[in-house]
């Protein structure tokens, strides 16, 4: 069915309505009255009105979080209940995953097939977190005195958990499926531009059933809400997905209370192509490694380091794929690039290739805004390919969060290791070629924790997702590793024979 603007606005609330934080079981707006509109980034209309928490806010969610966790006995409530809730809650976005879809892609701007495969994914978190949920598992140890040693693993507490605006719902339910499963009590929140998915979400929380206080969520900014949680005492844990500017803020405020802390940040991921790759495929990569969700990816692979043999051609077919790609409203069935999140954020993007020009880089397609028609109410920016650059360029360098596409050129196996390894980030990389052997030699000595061989992007809620360098650290989101992150393991030592130690003689 063609897709239509209309189809998407029948998911929508009243636009005059202020929505609501969910906080201790209950619907409440800011005491300060602020609220925030929230805008479509394919038309910059105001699709919503949001309330904004103050700090006394923040303090009541994290309280009641604690008073779920500590007096009301969520960190003893059986697995399986625990486990039930979770099931639910999967359940309930399964019945309605065409609606959080609709409204994903009306909130961020993505393309609707990839807003599906979000909430999907959204459903197979909470699935797999209560299987999880009874397995938590410990050790014992073989010990030469009459002790039996043993690990046992506990919920940490009230965990503050901070989603980015890039993948609004499905980072969120990444990491509150993990912390509900392990014991812990959550208190969400999401980027002050992208919260109408998790207010809906949160819908389901109350219909499901979660005992008062055990998820919260407050709606506002990062230098309020954020501060105020990361440096909160009775918040136990953080986990932040977002830039690297921001998690080195997180880890500074931090360290007062010595807090646990998970950090996924930014990335400027490498694709490297051999001569040997299958040609139409790794075309195919490195265009999806870039201009899929309009390069606001953090695994983005947003520096192509092709083989100098193979350059000319490859980036001939490269430009002249870039230049078809078809871009529009994320409603529009025929978009295959949507809008960037913000006009403040495209700007930005313009500034890093006005600043890509003028460090002498060549501007191969691309690198205008998007003006036609009706696109020119929205925040729309050309697939943009440079060439020609030198590594300390700041394009090369620094990342950009767009649809801006970098590529350097290699000769031997370990030049190409040499650049790819050559930023401060180390989230994601590939390498596209048809000798086995020297895509494990080289995928082994990148710095990254999410890799890939003749492919880019795939990646499972089994695997951990986390990064080398400055593109994080902590265990990770996902798989068992992402569930370990909310669990203390405590060592247990118990006395097989109770008797005096004899250390003291007298």
């Amino acid at each position: 069915m063609q897709a239509t603007i209309r189809d998407y606005e029948s998911v929508l609330r009243d636009k005059t309505d202020v929505q609501k934080m969910y906080i201790n079981g209950d619907w409440i707006e800011s005491s300060s009255k602020k609220t925030r509109e929230i805008l479509n980034p394919a038309n910059n209309e105001v699709i919503a009105t949001v309330t904004q928490a103050d700090s006394s806010e923040v303090d009541f969610a994290v309280q009641s979080a604690k008073a779920a966790f500590y007096k009301n006995g969520w960190n003893t409530t059986y697995a399986r209940t625990r486990a039930d809730l979770l099931l639910k809650v999967a359940d309930k976005l399964e019945e309605r995953k065409e609606e959080f879809a609709m409204l994903e892609t009306l909130n961020n701007g993505k393309i609707y097939e990839d807003s599906m495969v979000d909430i999907e994914d959204a459903i197979n978190q909470f699935q797999y977190y209560a299987g999880l949920a009874t397995k938590p598992h410990g050790q014992t140890y073989e010990v030469p005195d009459e002790i039996q040693a043993m690990v046992v693993r506990e919920p940490m507490g009230v965990a503050a958990l901070i989603a980015p605006w890039n993948y609004p719902l499905v980072m969120a339910t990444q990491k509150m499926s993990a912390a509900l499963a392990a014991g812990c009590t959550v208190v969400v929140k999401p980027d002050k531009q992208t919260p109408l998915t998790l207010i809906r979400l949160f819908e389901v929380i109350d219909e499901v059933g979660f005992p008062k206080g055990v998820a919260n969520l407050v709606l506002g900014t990062g230098s309020i809400i954020g501060d105020t949680l990361v440096n909160h005492p009775d918040v136990d844990k953080v986990s932040f997905t977002g830039s690297t500017d921001t998690g080195k803020h997180i880890m500074k405020n931090a360290a007062d209370t010595v807090k646990n802390i998970s950090l996924e940040l930014g990335g400027k991921s490498p694709n490297i192509v051999f001569a040997d790759a299958d040609f139409d495929t790794a075309v195919d990569y490195a265009l999806l490694g870039i201009f899929a969700g309009t390069g606001q990816i953090c695994s983005a692979g947003s520096r192509l380091i092709l083989e100098s043999s193979l350059y000319e051609q490859f980036v001939e077919e490269l430009i002249a794929r870039a230049k078809k790609i078809k871009i529009g409203p994320g409603w529009d069935e025929n978009t295959e690039m949507g809008p960037l999140i913000s006009k403040d954020h495209m700007n930005r993007v313009l500034d890093y290739i006005r600043i890509g020009k003028a460090e002498g880089a060549e501007l191969l397609c691309g690198g205008k805004q998007v003006v036609d028609g009706d696109l020119a109410q929205g925040n729309y920016v050309e697939p943009t390919i440079f060439s020609h650059t030198t590594p300390e360029m700041r394009i090369v360098q620094e990342e950009i969060f767009g649809p801006v596409l970098v590529i350097q050129v290699f000769d031997t196996e370990e030049e190409a290791i040499e650049l790819a390894n050559g930023t401060d980030y180390g989230l994601a990389a590939a390498v596209f070629t048809n000798d086995g052997a020297k895509a494990q030699r080289v995928i082994r000595k990148l710095q990254a924790g999410i890799t890939w061989i003749n492919t880019y992007h795939p990646t499972f809620n089994e695997a951990p997702w986390s990064g080398y360098k400055q593109s994080g650290f902590g265990g990770g989101d996902l798989g068992t590793y992402g569930f370990e992150e909310y669990l203390y393991k405590k060592q247990v030592n118990t006395a097989l024979e109770v008797k005096p130690s004899g250390f003291y003689k007298g």
